[in-house]
């Protein structure tokens, strides 16, 4: 019979990969244009369904006169609310588990209830993001909540620390790595929130040549107008509403941020592998590794070919997978540090 540990880590392991799901999902809504697919929510037009809404196009046209029914796109959205909608409800299931196991010491109870409080202000940041017209700040604000539900959700997965073994060995883990490991999870954190708004001002475009832009190492841009995190209600950012010099100067910081990151996450990449006392560190260090090599290469691919729906979509899972793989090395030189003291 599964122990009641076993099954929680169990549950919060799939709903990790659900969250993974939902991220990608929602990365192709937003780059297919179809974030305003149904421009109510939590329904579609009105209705509860897309076939529902589809029944009923004489009553869409008069009710939302300015945005026309379009099914692939309102399938789309739905389809990423039907399964944002399902994390939901595990996480629920997940936040149940752990108040009735609240009496085992290695059950987590604070972070599962955090996490119910974090899905409610998900579905909130769902709801501005459509009725705010996809209000740059709230989009990015919504994509950050959902990495953090992924990274809390991989860190209840992984398996409590165990007591030192006899030989010490987990001892020999450097204290830096543990601080370059957070230091490398702030600065993902912080590239992926510039992707974020690069994607959702449409300047992903702005520099379609690499490795220079606009033909430049240094491109006329637009800082000051670049960065405005609040235009005030009322206005549709469908298509973006920013200039160009504007829209270089978000993508050309965006690359300047990947330079950044991918020193500092190489840096941890390869000071995990050399920890050969714990094997479970070099693993998540060469994983960390590919994760990082793999989006450098998506990248400037992804912008020489235009911005293929496919490509961009990857990019946009590899940087959820990267938060994956630094949370879980930095969740084992926790347990490393634990089971040494």
């Amino acid at each position: 019979m599964t122990s009641t540990p076993t099954l929680f880590r169990r549950l919060a392991f799939a709903a990790a990969c659900l969250a993974f799901v939902v991220i990608v999902l929602g990365a192709w809504v937003r780059l297919s244009a179809a974030g305003l697919g149904c421009p109510d929510w939590p329904g579609c037009y009105g209705h509860l369904t897309v076939e529902s809404a589809a029944r009923n196009l004489e009553q869409i046209a008069s009710a939302f006169p300015e945005r026309p029914f379009e099914h692939a796109k309102a399938h789309k959205e739905m389809v990423h609310r039907y399964f944002a909608s399902t994390l939901g409800f595990v996480i629920l299931i997940l936040a149940g588990i752990a108040i009735a196991n609240r009496k085992d010491p290695q059950q987590p109870v604070a972070l599962p209830i955090a996490l119910v409080g974090l899905v409610i202000l998900q579905g909130l940041l769902g709801m501005w993001t459509v009725t705010l017209l996809l209000k740059p700040l709230i989009v990015v604000l919504h994509l950050l909540g959902g990495l953090l539900t992924l990274a809390l959700l991989t860190w209840l997965a992984m398996t409590p620390a165990r007591p030192a073994s006899p030989s010490g060995s987990n001892s020999q883990v450097n204290p830096r790595l543990r601080a370059l490991a957070g230091a490398g999870l702030i600065v993902l954190a912080l590239q992926i929130a510039l992707g974020g708004w690069t994607s959702s001002n449409y300047a992903a475009l702005a520099c379609p040549d690499f490795p220079t832009c606009q033909n430049s190492f240094w491109p006329e841009m637009d800082v000051e107008d670049a960065f405005v995190l609040w235009r005030g209600l009322g206005i549709d950012y469908e298509g973006g509403v920013l200039d160009h010099p504007a829209r270089v100067a978000i993508h050309f910081v965006h690359r300047l941020g990947a330079i950044v990151a991918a020193v500092i996450l190489g840096m941890l990449s390869i000071a995990a592998v050399r920890q050969e006392s714990n094997p479970a560190l070099r693993q998540a260090g060469v994983l960390l590794g590919l994760f990082l090599l793999c989006q450098l290469i998506l990248g400037p691919i992804m912008v020489m070919r235009a911005l293929p729906l496919a490509l961009a979509t990857a990019h946009n899972a590899v940087a959820a997978l990267l938060i994956v793989a630094t949370v879980r090395l930095l969740r084992l030189t926790r347990a490393s540090a634990i089971g040494a003291s």
